[in-house]
């Protein structure tokens, strides 16, 4: 882990934050309970137990894995519907395969990202290829939930294939961190995936003893997420390990460094950093369904059981 790295990140373009700029405090740090989702599969919850009002736009997100599978124990989701928000799925290892009601979907691996905006509906499926299923292998990845503002939650779905070739590679100007900007913008550099809601979205390398300080715009909310490794966060050097999540008040950067002794199988500190403009809008959220109110998610399951978001297509016999 990750598919997606550099030789010599001096190489890349540097980013850093400016010495004028006001360091955003860190105001808690939590610990993503496991559970397992679709037919099987092993999760972290990254923001359970987080007040909506720090996450705002993003409402959910699990890592999956990292599991080492046999045989014969790969596993997905079954068709499920969604409206009202996006999903993002990011696979650092092994292969996933998507597929919607919209026509949308394809196979995603080693670093690549799938980006469905649901919108007014549709049902989607996602299940590991047959080769992994008969031989097994490492699985490991993220899916992020994006709200929509209300203006947007009944546009058409759309689905964005991000190749894991097409993320956007800066480095921290000692060359300590690597960071790959998969979505939005970060100090003049854009990432690959289109956003309805403006937020982005990076996933940051950061060797032994490193540190990186961020710009990180003041009208977003701010969060980091621990995939693997051990370090702190923020300038009070608040300590952070895999599983956990950092959210961080208001200012204009934000800090992320490696201790100098990693885990054994875990070379690095990889972290997702993650910031967004908050839509301030009442949220109604229940199972599939991201709306604003409980009128809207009751005509969301009234459209679900009419066929009403999209009929499994028929070459999978469903």
């Amino acid at each position: 882990m990750p598919a997606v790295t550099v030789d010599n990140p001096l190489t890349l373009p540097k980013v850093a934050a400016s010495g004028d700029a006001v360091a955003r405090p860190v105001l808690a740090v939590t610990t993503a309970p496991s559970g397992f989702e679709g037919e099987g599969f092993p999760v972290r919850r990254a923001f359970a137990g987080i007040n909506y009002r720090h996450l705002d736009p993003f409402i959910m997100m699990d890592q999956m894995g990292e599991v080492e599978y046999a045989a014969g124990e790969p596993k997905g989701t079954p068709w499920h519907p969604h409206r009202g928000f996006e999903t993002v799925t990011y696979l650092i290892d092994g292969t996933f395969i998507h597929q919607d009601s919209n026509g949308g979907g394809g196979t995603i691996e080693n670093g690549d990202t799938q980006w469905m905006t649901a919108g007014s509906g549709l049902l989607h499926i996602e299940a590991p290829p047959e080769s992994l299923v008969q031989s097994g292998g490492l699985f490991h990845g993220l899916q992020l939930w994006v709200n929509l503002p209300k203006a947007d939650k009944m546009m058409n779905p759309r689905y964005q294939d991000i190749r894991g070739g097409e993320v956007q590679l800066l480095a921290s100007p000692d060359g300590g961190a690597l960071l790959r900007v998969i979505a939005g913008e970060l100090d003049g550099h854009q990432g690959p995936g289109i956003t309805h809601t403006p937020i982005t979205m990076i996933h940051a390398t950061v060797r032994p003893g490193a540190e990186v300080t961020l710009p990180r715009r003041e009208d977003f909310n701010g969060l980091a997420y621990v995939l693997a490794g051990r370090g702190t966060v923020g300038a009070e050097r608040r300590p952070i390990a895999m599983g956990q999540t950092a959210v961080f008040g208001a200012g204009g950067s934000l800090t992320v460094r490696a201790d100098e002794r990693q885990d054994g199988h875990t070379p690095d500190l990889e972290v997702v950093l993650l910031g967004g403009r908050p839509i301030r809008e009442p949220m109604a959220h229940y199972g599939p369904f991201v709306m604003n109110s409980q009128a809207e998610l009751k005509q969301a399951f009234e459209d679900f059981q009419a066929g009403r978001l999209g009929t499994v297509p028929a070459v999978h016999g469903m």
